[in-house]
């Protein structure tokens, strides 16, 4: 699956916008907090000296001036750069009281979490968080969650030690593209590293929505039925429904399945009776799968005993309309 940068910036706009913009991303944090980045602002403000306050901004180098001197900001904290620049400022001040803040957070992104969550929304990463983590922060699984969760990694991570493990590729040669991988939340929820991977600024993580497919005709309750994970059998299908009414034509029911490239669907025909049974194997159904249940025609044995009890009187009374009579005596 692949998407362009502009279509997941996109779709970054568009949830930022249905989540409350007026309120900062809640956030993940700890004792080490936030990590600088290019991009980021950065205030000090000294007690009582006015003339050494400043505000800059970290450069693409991740660096930025104090007077003379390049300090270095990438990945420090702000308790870090706030020893070292009080360490320049005591060439010129005695016993400098400042304070250091990141006014600006450019470098790192909220990682946002939409789909199928309880509550979406995006979260400011001040710690090592996994997808499992944020997926928890965020609500957990709807009902109508499916199986899957994908992330789109936006933009490279930075202050990580794997960094060629966590700096994901495109699997095309098109430098547009987000690189994206999927996951399942049954890996995810085992808390595997390979299921449960760290989450970094900017990913997006879709929890998909599971994928429907129509029963209609002769069953007991006929409406869509949502496919989770682990998948989704014809018997199973009907069984939720409430079974097949009695009515129903089940030695040969249809399933209409969409063809790639192709405006006429596949059709599958099924025999429920032998599936029940264990003489036919069962049919796993696809997403957008069509399955209908006819009924079944009646017999010529059904329609004589229908009229030995008296359910067919009404034909039989539409025929000798009209007709004249005689008696025998």
């Amino acid at each position: 699956m692949k998407l362009k940068f502009i279509f997941a910036v996109i779709i970054s706009l568009f949830i930022f916008n249905s989540i409350n913009a007026q309120d900062l991303p809640p956030q993940l944090s700890s004792a080490k907090g936030y990590l600088l980045g290019p991009g980021d602002e950065i205030t000090v403000k000294v007690q009582g000296e006015p003339d050494f306050d400043f505000i800059t901004t970290v450069n693409e180098d991740g660096k930025f001036l104090v007077l003379d001197k390049i300090l270095i900001a990438k990945c420090k904290t702000e308790a870090d750069l706030k020893s070292e620049v009080t360490r320049i400022l005591e060439k010129y001040l005695k016993s400098p009281q400042l304070s250091l803040r990141v006014t600006d957070r450019k470098s790192k992104p909220p990682a946002t979490v939409y789909g199928e969550v309880r509550t979406p929304s995006q979260v400011m990463l001040m710690r090592k968080v996994t997808l499992m983590e944020v997926i928890s922060f965020s609500g957990g699984p709807t009902e109508e969650a499916g199986g899957n969760v994908r992330i789109f990694r936006t933009q490279p991570p930075i202050c990580t030690e794997d960094y060629e493990d966590s700096n994901w590729k495109p699997d095309t040669t098109d430098p547009s593209d987000v690189p994206s991988k999927m996951f399942t939340l049954s890996n995810v929820k085992l808390g595997k590293d390979s299921s449960n991977p760290v989450i970094y600024p900017g990913d997006v993580i879709l929890v998909e929505k599971a994928s429907p497919v129509y029963v209609t005709g002769e069953v007991a309750n006929p409406q869509a039925v949502l496919i989770k994970e682990g998948g989704l059998s014809l018997f199973d299908a009907i069984s939720k429904l409430g079974g097949p009414k009695r009515e129903a034509k089940t030695k040969d029911i249809k399933i209409y399945r969409r063809k790639i490239n192709s405006d006429s669907p596949e059709m599958i025909s099924a025999n429920y009776d032998l599936i029940r049974t264990g003489q036919q194997k069962d049919v796993m159904l696809q997403p957008y799968d069509v399955v209908v249940v006819d009924k079944a025609k009646d017999s010529i044995g059904k329609i004589l005993l229908d009229l030995a009890i008296g359910t067919g009187k009404g034909a039989i009374s539409s025929v000798t309309n009209g007709i004249g009579y005689r008696i025998m005596y």
